[in-house]
């Protein structure tokens, strides 16, 4: 099962989650937005591990990993599984959360208005306290529980799951700069989330956001625990400039200012994914020089070498279209790219919209209004808008995917007693060419290939599986 398949889950579901809010208020409906948003949290609920709250809505889910951490003496239960795995993983986890941490503070009043604001600061807050658990310990930190190997060997709900809780971390001897800069960023967002609302939470998210951050910095290395499932292939230079915006955003320091312009690499991108930050870093950083941060102006043409990059119609076009309008960066789980791509571009047209700016791509130039066109064509497309003329997110629009790659919700539910055999439970329920007993809602599949080709097949994980959670 190929390493790009799995994370894409989380940060699809932050993004999607942004973006589609910003779609829902900014342009004519195609689509009941509202109902794919309300969806696309109850996907999230789907991926959480720990014990679950009594208002818990996948009703088929029930506690998992409870002893996870147990072999390293530390309370690690809690916090997001990936994908349709049984293993979590902190760097696409704290990328979700990062994400979806942005999609509140960029919405707000529109989450507000459709009464998901409480779930979404719910989702927010199940990955925080995981990560105020994975960084208890000063210079420390958990990064990964469950063994991927062992965990692709066994086809078993989580409540089910008896493969080892391997458990990962990173420290002074061993350091992992991305995942330490990044669970950073994450709770540096959160913070300001919750800043209104819950101040001694948040004050105790930027203060563990601030020390992660110095310990990136103080022990620069890229972790490779996480391969060949999460490798950082584009280095740890974006993380430290996402976490240092954020840091910024939270506590408006010269300290993180200075960083940001004297120190951190940037980059013009065409990507925005858990492994590469640099647009998004790009785009906040944007906002704050029409505001009036001059110093900033070089982010400000990054982000605007972001978008050249993208749309079709630019002269700097660089990303491959489908034939029925879809962008394409990779031939696996492309649509969590979609929906990040879509995301930071509605976020960038509103900026845009607010400070009255365009962006200039050689002899062109685009407004906000093209760039909001392109996100909602973006989202269109997964939601029914396509060649397949179906939708990608499972339990909404039409002829939706019935076989999603996803453990927990292709398996029946048995007594938490019962012991799965590895052996046949591949046979028993991977294998089987049926709808899954549960419907995992709101989950985006891994969507159709570079020429609009889909096939909904639980083995086709690379077209099937559940994009939500990392």
């Amino acid at each position: 099962m190929g390493t790009s398949m799995r994370s894409w889950m989380a940060i699809l579901i932050m993004v999607w989650l942004t973006l589609v809010q910003g779609v829902f208020v900014a342009v004519d409906a195609t689509f009941d937005y509202k109902d794919a948003l309300t969806k696309s949290l109850i996907f999230l609920e789907a991926q959480r591990s720990g014990k679950l709250p009594p208002n818990h809505r996948p009703q088929w889910r029930g506690d998992s990993g409870l002893d996870d951490g147990k072999l390293a003496n530390v309370d690690l239960a809690g916090g997001y599984y990936d994908a349709g795995d049984n293993v979590k993983y902190g760097l696409p986890m704290a990328f979700t959360v990062t994400t979806l941490a942005w999609s509140a503070l960029a919405y707000h009043k529109e989450l507000h208005a459709t009464g998901e604001l409480p779930h979404v600061r719910s989702a927010i807050k199940w990955g925080t306290d995981y990560f105020l658990k994975a960084s208890s310990r000063k210079n420390r930190l958990y990064v990964q529980v469950g063994d991927p190997v062992l965990d692709h060997q066994c086809w078993v709900r989580p409540e089910n799951m008896r493969t080892p809780r391997t458990v990962l971390k990173i420290d002074e001897n061993d350091p992992g700069t991305e995942i330490a800069a990044e669970t950073s960023a994450a709770m540096a967002a959160s913070s300001i989330v919750f800043r209104h609302t819950n101040r001694t939470y948040s004050r105790r998210l930027l203060n563990k956001a601030k020390l992660l951050f110095e310990f990136a910095k103080a022990h620069k290395k890229t972790f490779d625990g996480e391969c060949p499932f999460y490798c950082s292939y584009s280095g740890y230079n974006d993380e430290l400039l996402w976490a240092a915006t954020w840091l910024y955003k939270a506590t408006n320091k010269p300290v993180y200012f200075k960083y940001i312009k004297e120190e951190a690499t940037s980059a013009a991108v065409a990507e925005f994914s858990w492994d590469l930050k640099y647009a998004g870093a790009q785009v906040l950083l944007s906002k704050l020089y029409f505001e009036g941060v001059k110093d900033l102006e070089s982010y400000k043409k990054d982000a605007d070498s972001f978008i050249c990059s993208v749309l079709p119609d630019s002269p700097y076009h660089q990303v491959y279209i489908s034939p029925g309008g879809m962008i394409n960066l990779r031939d696996g789980a492309n649509t969590q790219y979609v929906t990040s791509t879509a995301f930071l571009f509605s976020v960038y047209s509103d900026i845009l919209a607010k400070h009255g700016q365009k962006v200039q791509c050689g002899n062109q130039e685009f407004d906000s209004a093209r760039l909001m066109a392109f996100a909602k064509q973006q989202i269109d497309y997964l939601l029914g808008s396509n060649p397949e003329k179906r939708s990608y997110m499972v339990g909404f629009g039409q002829n939706p995917p019935v076989q999603a790659h996803h453990r927990g919700a292709s398996v029946p539910v048995m007594s938490t007693n019962t012991i799965v055999n590895c052996g046949t439970s591949f046979a028993n329920w991977f294998n089987k060419d049926a709808p899954n007993p549960h419907e995992l809602t709101g989950a985006f599949v891994g969507g159709p290939d570079r020429f609009d080709n889909f096939v909904d097949k639980r083995w086709d994980s690379s077209k099937n599986r559940a994009l939500h959670v990392r």
